[in-house]
Parts: C-alpha cells; sequence; structure tokens
C-alpha cells in the first residue's frame, strides 16, 4: 500500500518519461521525498501564482530571466508556494543552469532537477498523472476494505469498540473517540486499552487549542448525530500519530468508518456502553497487572474517578449467561449508573461483555464503611439489573462479589480475586453480596472442577446418601446440609426442618449408617462440608 495519495519527487524521476531526459539532481537532494499532488508546465516569469502547491513544474527557463536578481526570486516564488520539485530542461534557454539559479534553490530547500536531454513535456505529464490517479484508486481500494470489514464485523455482532480496535490495527497508532467537549469514551490500539488512554491523557493536558481542533500529524473526524440541527455532532473520532505518521489512505478510513460509528451510536445510545467498556478495560488490565500501582491513579482521573484519601474497595457483578444481554449492554449499563448515584461514594464502573462481568472500584474512607458500602453498592447493581428488564423467573440472580479494601498496591490483586470468585459464587445459595475472603474454598472446588479427582471425591463422600433419595423418602441430603450448617447444633438443625427432636435423631443415625461415619467426628464432618460443596460445582 503507497502511504501518499500521490509519488515522490524521486519515484517521478524514474518513471520512463523523465528517466529519457538523463535527469541530474543538482540541488537539495534530500528533498526527493517529497510527495508530488500534480505536474504543470510553464514559461511565464508570475507561474507562481497559478499553482497551488506540491506540483512538479516542467519549464525549458524562458521565464526564469536573465538577471541573478530575477532567477533567485523566481525559485523564491516557487518555493513559498509550496511546489514539490523544478525541473529544468537543457538546450533551449540554457545550456548549463545559472549560479543564482543552484544558490536560491539550495537555500530554499528546493529540489532543482536538469535535464540533459529534450522530452516531450506532454509525455512527461501524462505518465505522472497516470501514476497519480493510480495511488488515488489504490488508497480508495484500500479505505474500502477496511470499510467493508467494519461491516462485517458489525453484522457478525461486533459493536463501536471492535470498530475502534480495527481502525487501530489499520493505521498502527491509538484511535480515540470523545464527547464533542472532549471527554474520553474511548481508547483503542495494538497492545489494550491501557496504553492510548495515557496519551490521550497527555494530548489533553498539553493541549491549548479548542476541542475538536486535530492535533499536529492526527485525524479528527466527527461523527453526526449528536442532536437536532444538520451539523450536530455526537461524538470525535482522533487517530494520533505516535507510533508513525498518518498517510492520506487512514484520514480516508477514519471518515468511513465514523460514519459507521454514526449508526452505531443512534442505534442504541452506546456512548455509555463504550465509556464503560473502556472503563472495564482499565480495571481489567489492572487486574492483570499490566498497570503499574504508581500509573493507575493518573489514568483513573482520565476515566472520572477522583476518589479521596483512604481505602479502594473492589466489587465485580457476574452474570448468569442466561441474563448476558444478546445485543449490546447499553440499557444495563445506563440503568446500573443510574442506581449507583444513590450509593453517595466515588464509584469507577466498567464492563467486560466477553465474560459478562461488571467490575467496579470503590472510593471509602476506611475499612469500617465497607459492609455498608457493599450493602449500598450490592442493591444498586441489582435493581439496576432488574431496571434493565433482565430479571426472569427460573434463572439465578446476578453473583456480587465483594473483594478486600486497600491501596492501589492492592486493587488489582483484589478485582481479580473477586473477579474469579464470582464465577465459582454462581450456584451458591443466594445472597446479597458475597465476601471474596470467604469464597476461597469454593474458588479452589472450582478450579478443580473438572478433575476426575473431585468427582471421586465427592462419590466416596456422600455418593451413597444420593443414591438413597434418588428413591427414598424423606430426602436426606437436606438434613445432612442443615446440620452441618449449623455446626452440628441438633436444636437449631431441627427448628430450621421443623423437626422434633426423635426424628432428627432418627434421620442422623440414618445418615451416619448410609455413609458409615461419624458425625460427631471433625475430620469427617469436614470431609463432608467440602464434598457438599464440591457437589455444586460438579453437578
Amino acid at each position: 500500500m503507497e502511504a501518499q495519495a500521490g509519488i515522490t519527487v524521486r519515484r517521478a524521476l524514474e518513471l520512463p518519461a523523465l528517466r529519457r531526459g538523463l535527469p541530474e539532481v543538482v540541488a537539495s537532494e534530500e528533498q526527493l521525498d517529497r510527495p508530488v499532488r500534480w505536474v504543470h508546465a510553464g514559461e511565464v516569469p508570475d507561474i507562481a501564482s497559478l499553482l497551488k502547491g506540491g506540483e512538479l513544474l516542467l519549464t525549458t527557463g524562458l521565464g526564469l530571466g536573465t538577471r541573478p536578481a530575477d532567477q533567485r526570486g523566481f525559485v523564491r516564488t516557487l518555493a513559498d508556494r509550496g511546489i514539490a520539485a523544478l525541473v529544468v530542461e537543457l538546450g533551449g534557454r540554457f545550456t548549463e543552469l545559472p549560479g543564482a539559479l543552484l544558490e536560491a534553490a539550495r537555500s530554499c530547500d528546493l529540489p532543482l532537477v536538469q535535464l540533459h536531454r529534450r522530452v516531450p513535456f506532454v509525455t512527461v505529464t501524462e505518465e505522472i498523472h497516470t501514476e497519480i490517479v493510480n495511488g488515488h484508486y489504490a488508497l480508495l481500494r484500500s479505505a474500502e476494505e477496511v470499510h467493508r470489514r467494519c461491516t462485517d464485523l458489525l453484522l457478525r455482532g461486533g459493536g463501536a469498540p471492535e470498530v475502534l480496535r480495527l481502525l487501530a490495527g489499520f493505521t498502527g497508532n491509538p484511535v480515540f473517540l470523545e464527547t464533542p467537549e472532549g471527554q474520553l469514551l474511548y481508547a483503542a490500539g495494538q497492545g489494550g486499552a491501557a496504553e492510548p488512554v495515557e496519551v490521550w491523557d497527555g494530548l489533553r493536558a498539553k493541549r491549548a487549542s479548542r476541542a475538536g481542533e486535530p492535533p499536529a500529524g492526527g485525524v479528527t473526524v466527527d461523527i453526526p448525530g449528536g442532536g437536532a440541527g444538520p451539523g450536530s455532532v455526537r461524538a470525535r473520532l482522533v487517530i494520533l500519530p505516535v507510533e508513525g505518521p498518518l498517510a492520506p489512505v487512514h484520514r480516508i478510513a477514519a471518515e468511513r468508518t465514523a460514519g459507521l460509528l454514526a449508526v452505531v451510536l443512534m442505534q442504541a445510545r452506546q456512548e455509555e456502553e463504550l465509556a464503560a467498556r473502556g472503563r472495564g478495560d482499565f480495571l481489567t488490565d489492572l487486574a492483570e497487572g499490566r498497570i503499574a500501582a504508581e500509573d493507575a491513579p493518573a489514568r483513573a482521573r482520565v476515566l472520572g474517578f477522583r476518589p479521596a484519601d483512604g481505602l479502594l474497595l473492589p466489587v465485580v457483578m457476574r452474570l448468569p449467561a442466561e441474563l448476558i444481554p444478546p445485543g449490546d449492554w447499553a440499557v444495563l449499563v445506563r440503568a446500573v449508573q443510574e442506581e449507583l448515584t444513590t450509593v453517595g461514594l466515588p464509584v469507577l464502573m466498567g464492563v467486560r461483555p466477553v465474560e459478562g462481568r461488571v467490575p467496579l472500584l470503590l472510593g471509602l474512607r476506611s475499612e469500617s464503611e465497607r459492609s455498608a458500602a457493599a450493602d449500598r453498592v450490592a442493591a444498586a447493581l441489582r435493581a439496576g439489573v432488574e431496571r434493565a428488564g433482565l430479571e426472569r423467573a427460573g434463572v439465578q440472580s446476578p453473583a456480587v462479589v465483594v473483594g478486600v479494601a486497600g491501596d492501589w498496591e492492592g486493587a488489582g490483586p483484589g478485582l481479580r480475586h473477586a473477579a474469579e470468585a464470582a464465577t465459582a459464587a454462581q450456584g451458591l445459595p443466594s445472597r446479597p453480596w458475597y465476601d471474596a475472603r470467604r469464597l476461597d474454598i469454593d474458588l479452589l472446588l472450582w478450579r478443580l472442577r473438572e478433575h476426575p479427582d473431585l468427582a471421586a471425591f465427592v462419590d466416596r463422600a456422600i455418593g451413597p446418601l444420593l443414591v438413597h433419595d434418588r428413591t427414598a423418602r424423606p430426602p436426606l441430603l437436606p438434613t445432612l446440609e442443615a446440620y452441618l450448617a449449623h455446626a452440628g447444633r441438633k436444636a437449631e438443625t431441627a427448628r430450621e426442618l421443623h423437626l422434633n427432636r426423635q426424628t432428627l435423631y432418627d434421620r442422623l443415625a440414618r445418615i451416619s449408617q448410609l455413609l458409615a461415619t461419624n458425625l460427631d467426628d471433625p475430620q469427617a464432618v469436614l470431609a463432608l462440608n467440602l464434598a457438599l460443596q464440591a457437589r455444586r460445582h460438579t453437578a
């Protein structure tokens, strides 16, 4: 793929039409990689007034004048106009180029080429113009391929984040989606979202220009549809030349991608989801150790999270597969965010649609706030799920897991622990929220759920009881579960099961007989507890 829409001066000199003239570069050879936008031939002194910049000018020198001052002025006006190069054919006006011409070209950094043989200028013009047009066509074809891939991605169920990541891969540079006011919605790059967010924050800190003005060498494209007016802007797509320069094809691709993003954003008002996905990427990168603890506060501030000095509380909500939104998460994100406004604490909420997770960080003043804050956040999360219309009869509620409060050093490991524990919590008895510290055994058993030894252990420990309950009545497994849940306290077990003492004793005796174990033996009780917990993950 050509980097430019035209060709360079160097490439033009390599084409047959100019090569037949035996070209010799006599000034500013280091500037031969300038792009040639067009070719022009002329012999008038004020020809610079007819040019727009980027032209390769062909002349026999008739318009250069005879005085050194005129020749220097001729070159300076061409250089000020920004032409690509000046090509002078020897033999008509000059047998060799004047020293004043050479001196002026070198001082103005204007490539100067002399042709030692005559060539038809019309042939040179046709050949270079054909090359330029072919280059334009190649650029359009490359941009069209990006547009096609983005369209296919959307048809396969992808969303705006996937489109932005595809564009970042095509340009080799970070891509950003921001509001018209300059607030970051989403950042995409080839190596994840953490580095682009840092780049964007650095740009914002140095940016003195008005919102929407492209940074030096960058590309900014408006995404329409933010209001009723024909010129309304919903968001802005920004590409920054961090890893390499941007070519015209990148602007073309950005403009075509912006049209697709406009449709996606208008379909479901996905700005909230995009911002939540960006925050979800940040929280996941933090959990996975891809963001250093010392860098995390600054990046969190970019995303709008500014907790006071104190503790950070990691929380993760995991939705069962049956509740995961079938299309986008915009409705859920909006509902949960609105509910979280009632919590009264600084909250950074993200989403991870692939894993079905909603990770959060809360700012606490002290450890004593942990339990009350967890109650409020868990209630808000569940209310948001209900408000989004995702509650269904017969489907387990989302699992909300609260991690250990700590500083930024512990926030990443705390988020990772809570996320893993949230996976293991599915299938457990429903609670408003689970303490991640009390799910470590379930997490260990969940990780071993596919190991054959775990299923064999469950079968040895409680298999006879499961066989009994398939055919006999009353079932004895609920009695054992209640007995162990009350740590062997028979009076409390009997009250929960609505049994008299003697009936409970008879059932416990029958359980001991079936399992060939002593329910007063601590080791036997430990094994039975583990077997019951393991059964939830292996069933």
